[in-house]
């Protein structure tokens, strides 16, 4: 497949799943393996970059209604509950670096983590249909939530969104409550590790060379434009949807790579 076209495809896939209960990780290292691609950091970074921007300008006019006050206490005790919880998260997550904890690539891992999460995303359906959830998450649940988002970082395939969701559902949030949260989390979450893992690859590989530049952007402008719309359209999804779908995708895909790898 031509280059720039798998430039596309791949900034496509990102801005579809990253915000998605799916894993975007897992899925672009299922293409990878699936095309035999070989994609600097530089550039995964740059697309998930595009999702996170997305996400922002989705969420910048109630963020700011926070910050400046105009949604009173209530919207500066959330704030610090997003606070907490991007800090329980940056502890852990560079626990985890100065352990050399690092993602495994092989497939097998990431089919049973796309497994194990659809089985847990029916069962957190399950729950609510006999417990109604919660609009408002407390400080336990705040942090609960930020701890859930190592899963995705330690176990490819698992999604941090869908982790973070799951992790508000189990823990008696709503749907709608759990991925506004996990959502709004995102942003300094995906801000940080950008950020971070953009710094250590320039100064292990150098400035990029002006075609993997050209890439980069590419790849940043289609999955910011597809996260958009993706995240548009799961917000309002939730509000009158179950997340079941998610689960027998994943649990699909989860047995199909399995089958394909065994």
């Amino acid at each position: 497949m031509n280059d720039w076209i798998m430039t596309v495809v791949l900034g496509v896939v990102e801005g579809i799943t990253e915000f998605l209960p799916i894993s975007s990780t897992g899925h672009l290292l299922l293409m990878g393996h699936l095309f035999a691609l070989q994609r600097s950091e530089l550039f995964t970074i740059g697309i998930q970059s595009g999702a996170l921007l997305a996400v922002l300008l989705i969420y910048a006019p109630r963020l700011k209604a926070m910050v400046v006050g105009e949604e009173g206490q209530k919207g500066k005790a959330y704030l610090k509950k997003l606070g907490a919880a991007f800090m329980v998260t940056a502890v852990l997550g560079l626990t985890a670096s100065e352990m050399g904890l690092k993602l495994p690539d092989s497939p097998r891992p990431i089919a049973w983590a796309l497994l194990v999460g659809g089985v847990l995303i029916w069962l957190a359906e399950r729950r609510l249909l006999l417990h109604r959830g919660k609009e408002d998450p407390g400080w336990w649940v705040a942090l609960v939530i930020g701890a859930s988002q190592m899963l995705a970082a330690v176990f490819p395939g698992t999604s941090r969104s869908g982790a973070t969701i799951l992790a508000g559902m189990f823990c008696g949030l709503s749907r709608t409550a759990a991925t506004d949260f996990s959502f709004l989390l995102g942003i300094p979450t995906l801000l940080a590790a950008c950020a971070l893992s953009f710094y250590r690859q320039l100064k292990a590989t150098g400035v990029p060379v002006q075609e993997e530049w050209m890439h980069l952007g590419l790849g940043l402008a289609v999955s910011a434009i597809t996260a958009y719309f993706a995240v548009k359209w799961l917000l309002g999804y939730v509000r009158t949807n179950t997340l079941i779908p998610f689960a027998w995708y994943r649990i699909g895909m989860g047995l199909v790579w399995l089958w394909m790898v065994k």
